[in-house]
């Protein structure tokens, strides 16, 4: 009689188990970094070669491990950190799951080196696929020295679906800081293919910040501490001004253990309410101390996602905490009481910072100006600018007409003729001589043949400078101003790892800068499409939308790169243009190959028929 249920061998449950915990390079460096920390390590060094595909070392001067211990490690479910059910109640190390080193082992070529204090020789054991190959004896001093070569060797299907060397790489760098963020106490030395691309002393928190992120970004940032019965809250946030447009440098750290957790990032979010643009995140550090027995970090193999015990306490606790700490930093208004329980009506006071009153959101006395707007030119408040109605053909240049925030340079040609020189556009769809009007700052909105003509300017604009850069990247002929002087600019280490990986591309598309190691870069000049004083808040938006992109799955660099300059470059929603401006850049928007969509997909121009406005007016 024939059985369908067979135990599977354990090389084949090893590769198995390690397709949830080996997913990437990066999840192999997490959890020997892990291993080193439990081990108390107070230096800890990374090699890697190949973004990890060829090698990845970790070093550490831990208490290393015996013999017996050495040889047990590599088994599954062998793990010194717990010993019975009611120790996964109150985990106290990053590790305790006993499948890290079984599934690396795995998948990769293993060497291991360790020695403790008692022992006079270190031990020394390598693994192929889960098979024991040498153990002997050599010399090191006390720690452990781990080296896992050719990752996914005997897996090429995992190996195939690694991403670029360029993302796994950020990986492990994202890896790397957060565990360098965790743990200030800790020496840290980070290199990718001989080249050092982290070297940290220990040092309090933060210097670790200031070092890791840039002298810049951390000037943007302030500290924060609160504690209360249920936990102890503490970290960094990142000013309003200082926003980002991605969620991607936002850290959570629980009992030092870095999570992902969407309640806590949204109640951060929450706290900082209409303080943010549209579409901006806030950047934030956040060290949360909770009693072990009050949350779960046994959910999922990678351990980064946890459960509370009473998650609404904790989403409200972190909400007030926030909102205190923005509050006491004079970023958001509050009010004094004349006694403890009562608010007089003529008493009622309002902090803002100077920066506020800087965009004219107060004036000199305090109070609220409003609109809250300011002039995108000048900085200075203005009142909603009434409805530009005029029509093309009387369109001349004048002294009065504001500087153009476009680029290009305007022209007062009529745009029949440039629109005739598009025999594809189809005539229905060409702008008459006809007033031509932008609506809430954001629409251009022109009368055509039969019917208007709707274009989100912000849409077009960064069409225009997507094929701009495109061409620049086949003709290698890239635009570029030169500074009057210089602009250095510190980034983070992950950051800077990336502009050493574009920085051909950067300089193709006009950026003419060099490397100045520690995690600095000098900013000759820009693009032409980028105003001057723009530069460093370019480049690094820059940076996040390029990030953020290969998120959403944009794998050409090159497009990528061009993408994210054109959503960066490009005029703004909300950007006041005048008539002029409005002509050329529908001019230029249809001297473009693919005027009708965005790079990102997005429309560009709605055509309303007459039909449908008849239709809309009851005079069909």
């Amino acid at each position: 009689m024939s059985f369908k249920i067979h135990i599977l061998s354990p090389e084949l449950s090893n590769k198995i188990a390690a397709g949830e915990v080996v997913q990437r390079p990066a999840a192999v460096v997490k959890e020997l970094i892990e291993n080193s920390l439990d081990a108390k390590a107070t230096r800890i060094s990374v090699i890697v070669k190949d973004a990890g595909k060829a090698l990845i070392q970790v070093v550490d001067d831990g208490e290393g491990m015996s013999e017996q211990d050495a040889s047990l490690a590599f088994r599954r479910h062998a793990t010194s950190k717990i010993h019975s059910a009611s120790d996964l109640e109150e985990i106290r190390t990053l590790g305790f799951r006993g499948e890290a080193l079984a599934s690396i082992a795995a998948v990769a070529q293993v060497e291991l080196k360790t020695r403790t204090d008692s022992d006079d020789l270190a031990t020394h054991i390598r693994i192929e696929g889960s098979e024991t190959i040498e153990k002997s004896k050599s010399a090191l001093e006390r720690g452990t020295n781990i080296t896992v070569r050719n990752l996914f060797y005997n897996t090429p299907a995992r190996r195939n679906f690694l991403k670029t060397r360029h993302t796994e790489l950020k990986n492990i760098t994202d890896v790397i800081v957060r565990m360098a963020i965790a743990y200030p106490e800790v020496e840290w030395f980070y290199a990718s293919d001989d080249e050092v691309m982290l070297d940290l002393k220990s040092q309090n928190v933060e210097r670790r910040v200031a070092e890791v992120f840039g002298k810049s970004q951390f000037g943007s940032m302030f500290k924060f501490d609160d504690a209360n019965e249920l936990m102890t809250v503490n970290g960094f946030l990142g000013k309003p001004d200082f926003a980002r447009k991605s969620r991607i440098e936002q850290f959570v750290f629980l009992n030092r253990r870095f999570i992902f957790s969407r309640m806590i990032n949204h109640a951060v979010f929450q706290a900082y309410e209409h303080m943010l643009e549209k579409g901006s995140f806030p950047f934030f550090i956040l060290n949360l101390t909770i009693d072990p027995k009050k949350i779960d970090v046994n959910v999922h193999p990678s351990k980064m996602e946890v459960k509370f015990e009473n998650e609404s306490n904790v989403y409200r606790i972190i909400l007030s905490v926030v909102r205190k700490a923005l509050a006491a930093n004079d970023l958001i208004p509050s009010m004094s009481f004349r006694d403890g329980n009562a608010v007089s009506p003529f008493d009622v006071k309002f902090r803002f910072s100077e920066q506020a009153w800087k965009q004219g959101a107060i004036d000199q006395t305090g109070a609220p100006v409003f609109p809250l707007r300011p002039d995108i030119r000048s900085g200075e408040q203005s009142t909603p600018p009434t409805p530009h109605i005029i029509g093309l053909d009387d369109i001349r240049p004048s002294e009065s007409n504001l500087e153009s925030p476009l680029p290009f340079e305007t022209s007062s040609s009529s745009l029949n003729r440039v629109l005739a020189q598009r025999s594809a556009l189809d005539q229905s769809q060409m702008p008459e001589s006809k007033p031509i009007w932008q609506a809430h700052n954001k629409y251009i909105i022109s009368q055509i043949h039969n019917g208007l003509m709707i274009i989100d300017q912000h849409a077009a604009h960064e069409r225009i400078l997507y094929e701009r850069v495109m061409a620049n990247f086949e003709n290698t002929l890239p635009s570029s101003q030169q500074l009057l002087f210089p602009e250095t600019v510190d980034l983070g280490a992950s950051d800077y790892s990336l502009v050493k990986e574009l920085l051909p591309d950067l300089v193709h598309l006009g950026f003419d800068m060099r490397l100045f190691g520690k995690n600095t870069v000098v900013i000759d000049g820009i693009p032409a499409d980028v105003r001057i004083g723009n530069e460093k808040k370019i480049l690094q938006e820059v940076l996040d939308e390029f990030k953020n992109n290969e998120h959403t799955g944009v794998k050409d660099v090159r497009d990528n790169l061009a993408k994210s300059f054109a959503c960066k470059a490009a005029i703004k929603a909300g950007d006041r243009l005048n008539v002029t401006e409005m002509v050329v850049l529908i001019e230029h928007l249809f001297l473009a190959k693919m005027p009708y969509v965005c790079p990102h997909g997005r429309p560009v121009i709605v055509r309303i028929s007459l039909e449908e406005l008849d239709k809309r007016f009851g005079r069909t």
